[in-house]
């Protein structure tokens, strides 16, 4: 779905011994439409509901650093094993490494039926610091700064996320979502989406202009959002759970998740991705990782299919 534009990527590091091969590798032999199933974006593009999420491949925030030739080779295996959906945003850095950046150098010029996504709304400076939320005028340049780094003409969905790395309120989103929908109409956006949002800013996103996905926090032992997950699910509208895995915040050695996994000779993680795509058809998986031996676990998981009694077992809070 991303179109490229007619500049050539930057050298963003090291290259990868296969670096060569970006035309071969982001054309994968793996049937997308198999595993998790798909969802259908907007009503508009098909994509798979295992997808893969970029913010981990620069490195921590504030250190160790990234390692260019790991996070290309990540991003191609992903692709090579079916995702087809890549979350990223522009303020996903490292003191040495952009995931813009490392998106580009693995997959440019981009496969037809790869979507990627990006976020706009929080502002990090040079030392990492998540200092403020942009203003209404200040969004256009965030969306150009993602098309330039991405290498291409339009974005395939930009959501606006609201807050910073903590919950975003309840406060208005009218005129910065306003201002994203202009510039979809400018043809610079193709679909818009928010992120940590509640009901009601999500309804009030959807009074300006169609709402192609929403991205909040959700997890098998983070449930707190049930209620706007089926509100997406009657909707149409892609749930796209950020921490899905727990992000370093929950602990998944719950017993419970022990069991399911046990039962089906599964890491809890592979669990906790199979509960989410078990739990509704709206939700697409975007677990990150910059490790293959992870990402391939993470894909695996696709293939995982819980009973009603795993899920059961699991729970299902509203």
């Amino acid at each position: 779905m991303t179109s490229s534009s007619a500049e050539p990527a930057p050298d963003s590091g090291p290259t990868s011994p296969t670096s060569t091969t970006t035309s071969t590798t982001t054309t994968s032999s793996t049937d997308s439409t198999s595993g998790p199933g798909v969802f259908e974006l907007g009503g508009t593009v098909t994509v798979p509901r295992l997808g893969f999420g970029a913010m981990q491949l620069p490195g921590r925030w504030s250190g160790p650093a990234g390692d260019t030739a790991k996070a290309v080779a990540v991003t191609r295996r992903a692709v090579e094993l079916g995702a087809r959906y890549i979350d990223t945003a522009a303020f996903y850095f490292s003191p040495t490494h952009r995931a813009n950046d490392l998106l580009r150098e693995a997959l440019y010029p981009y496969a037809s039926d790869v979507t990627i996504a990006t976020k706009v709304g929080p502002l990090r400076d040079e030392t990492g610091e998540m200092y403020a939320e942009a203003r209404p005028d200040q969004l256009r340049a965030e969306v150009e700064r993602n098309l330039e780094d991405l290498g291409v003409d339009a974005l395939d969905l930009v959501h606006l996320r609201v807050g910073r790395l903590s919950g975003g309120g309840a406060e208005s989103l009218g005129e910065r979502f306003a201002v994203l929908a202009a510039l979809r109409e400018e043809g610079l956006i193709r679909q818009l989406g928010v992120s940590n949002v509640t009901s009601g800013q999500l309804a009030e996103a959807r009074s300006i202009a169609p709402v192609a996905a929403v991205q909040n926090r959700f997890g098998v032992l983070d449930q707190g959002d049930a209620a706007l997950v089926d509100e997406c699910a009657d909707a149409g509208i892609a749930y796209m759970p950020f921490f899905a895995l727990g992000g370093g915040h929950t602990d998944l050695g719950q017993e419970n998740l022990r069991k399911v996994g046990e039962r089906h000779g599964a890491t809890v993680h592979q669990v906790a991705i199979a509960w989410g795509l078990a739990r509704s058809p709206s939700i697409i998986q975007i677990p990150g990782t910059a490790s293959l031996a992870h990402l391939e676990e993470n894909m695996a998981a696709g293939r995982l299919v819980l009973d009603e009694d795993d899920m059961a077992l699991l729970g299902r809070h509203g």
